[in-house]
């Protein structure tokens, strides 16, 4: 400190509001988003958001909740007033019991420090509606208007009273972009409430408010993560100790490449927090590549006291009292949930095969779109049925080797309808097994399918046996962050599980002795600071995990039935059978199809039958 007595001044409370305004309201999607909190807290159950300019020159929210008083509206646009904080038995607020979106009473204020803000408000069951104006941090009084039951807030020319914070703000486009953002995750967090956002007049978002219950969130989820997400989710449903778990994921064949569509919601408060992200990872380990994310939308719910919601001045992170439950509870949920799913694929895939080979409906006026694209001259002359039988069975008498043709099958068409995945009927280029299902058709990747069932049967060995472990004739030291180091320690008897056994060495250094046999030549250095990157970043080991997935992967790759095999009708069925009553054979060990399923309908349209 370089000044002396009578230096340090009290700041002026404008200068408090801005300074307030800042971490709350960081660009325009973070007014809308404590705007539309305020209008859920009121029980709204209809929310119109309106904007101009990307936010920057217009907001405007309007609901149906329970509104606001002249004497209430004054108050609402004071610093740190607020009607969300109860009282406990000391009449004192209660910050432990929260069960709100807003509770800090600064949204209002502060938008009102750097922009022009009107509030009309008419309390339920009355005739009286009242405006209050606040502009630069200058409030007026609460005035007569007219106005309908509710609430609607204005804000203007956001940022005009700190024109600094104006340079740091992007394009319209990337702002628009930001509050889409924002009205989606608070949409799909309460989908009994209806939105609608509008931007220049033109609308981007439109939700009727859902019935209550599972499927009435799924609807709405599908509204905004996409339909395919809706047709390729599973029910997440799970307690443990006071923590109840629900929602979707979707299925592994069903990923992209980022984890955009992995969203977390605690207590109906939209989060970002990087326990959903090794969580997730962790439970998908065994199904995608690392560079592939599968779509996920969580809820949990539990009591106020067990989270801190007060941790983030935009209230976009929490903190729970125990992480490690929470983590747990979602690791073993998705898990048990895609182990449910046994064999299933995303029909998305089914979806892109039929685009692929849908024939182009461009054709000339008059046209069939199915019309032969071959030239008319070449059919001058038409030959009997016998002469084309003889012409192309020469033309294909080379072509035996890559073909089988199923002979006869144990079951039956009859039985056909008890399995999912058919009776197999040929196999194509010895690589693909052609299954005929009541319905439909099926077509197996059989390198991709006995590739998974051997993994799942590695798995299960290695649960029943546990991992193998192999001892180093010279343990290896390993110097580490002193912090790092007791991270791992930590964990010693869980990473003893996986078959490998450390053991502190000092401050700042772990000691290895044994490491999972299965893993051959190691670097034993490299993999210690891969978990302590792990455990520091994501609480979990997943680096030793995946590792041997991994090993487990390449081994099940060379032991499986290699494409370009001929397969017998016995040993076609017998690979069916198995990814039938086999979890997670739908997919590869890195996220990609088994199989394809095409329903009879869908190839009859191919064909113009319907």
């Amino acid at each position: 400190m370089t000044g002396g007595a009578g230096r340090i001044r009290r700041l002026s409370e404008g200068t408090i509001n801005r300074i307030a305004a800042g971490e709350v309201v960081e660009r325009p999607a973070s007014a809308v988003k404590e705007l539309v909190e305020n209008a859920l807290d009121a029980g709204a159950r209809h929310i119109e958001i309106a904007i101009g300019g990307g936010g920057r020159d217009l907001i405007r929210v309007s609901d149906d909740g329970i509104g606001m008083n002249a004497e209430e509206l004054a108050l609402a646009v004071e610093r740190h007033a607020t009607s969300k904080l109860p009282l406990d038995e000391a009449g004192l607020e209660d910050l432990h019991d929260i069960a709100t979106l807003g509770f800090r009473g600064e949204a209002l204020p502060s938008i009102g420090a750097v922009a022009r803000l009107s509030i009309l408000s008419r309390p339920r069951d009355t005739e009286s509606a009242f405006r209050i104006s606040v502009e630069g941090g200058n409030a007026g009084a609460a005035v007569p208007a007219a106005g309908r039951q509710g609430t609607q807030i204005e804000v203007r020319d956001l940022f005009y009273a700190t024109p600094a914070r104006l340079k740091f703000m992007k394009s319209e486009r990337a702002e628009t972009l930001a509050v889409s953002e924002v009205v989606k995750r608070l949409a799909m967090a309460h989908p009994e409430v209806g939105f609608t956002l509008e931007s220049g007049g033109r609308n981007l978002l439109r939700l009727e408010p859902e019935l209550p219950g599972e499927a009435g969130r799924l609807t709405r989820l599908g509204a905004i993560m996409g339909r395919d997400f809706e047709e390729n989710a599973l029910a997440i449903d799970a307690m443990r100790e006071g923590i109840a778990l629900t929602g979707f994921a979707g299925l592994p064949t069903y990923n992209r490449g980022t984890a955009q569509l992995q969203f977390l919601f605690v207590n109906g408060r939209p989060v970002r927090d990087k326990l959903i992200v090794g969580a997730v990872r962790g439970a998908y380990a065994d199904f995608l590549a690392r560079d592939r994310h599968p779509a996920v939308a969580l809820f949990v719910d539990l009591d106020p006291r067990d989270v801190d919601v007060n941790v983030h001045p935009a209230k976009a992170e929490v903190r729970f009292r125990d992480a490690g439950l929470v983590r747990g509870l979602i690791v073993g949920a998705l898990k048990r949930a895609l182990a449910e799913a046994g064999h299933r694929a995303s029909t998305t895939v089914a979806g892109a095969a039929l685009g692929a080979v849908r024939p182009e409906m461009t054709a000339p006026a008059g046209a069939s779109a199915y019309a032969p694209r071959w030239p008319a001259a070449g059919l001058a002359r038409q030959p009997g049925l016998a002469e084309e039988a003889g012409g192309w069975q020469g033309a294909f008498a080379d072509l035996g080797g890559h073909a089988a043709r199923v002979e006869r099958a144990p079951e039956t068409t009859e039985n056909a309808p008890a399995l999912p995945l058919g009776v197999a009927r040929g196999q194509l280029h010895e690589t693909y097994v052609i299954a005929q299902t009541a319905d439909g058709i099926v077509i197996v990747d059989q390198h991709a399918a006995h590739e998974r069932l051997v993994y799942e049967r590695m798995k299960k060995a290695m649960a029943a046996a546990g991992v193998a472990r192999q001892l180093l004739l010279i343990p290896e030291v390993v110097d580490l962050d002193e912090a790092e180091a007791e991270r791992l320690v930590a964990r010693i008897p869980e990473l003893a599980e996986l078959g490998f056994v450390i053991e502190g060495f000092g401050a700042g250094a772990v000691v290895v002795r044994e490491v999972p046999a299965i893993f051959g030549k190691l670097d034993v250095g490299g993999l210690v600071r891969d978990l302590a990157d792990d455990l520091s970043e994501l609480d979990e080991a997943l680096s030793l995990k995946e590792r041997l997935e991994e090993v487990c992967g390449t081994i099940a790759c060379h032991g499986s039935v290699r494409a370009g095999r001929r397969l017998t009708a016995e040993e076609m069925n017998a690979l069916l059978r198995e990814m039938e009553t086999t979890p997670h054979s739908g997919q590869c060990n890195h996220g990609r199809p088994t199989y394809v399923e095409l329903k009879l309908s869908d190839i009859e349209r191919l064909f113009g039958r319907r």
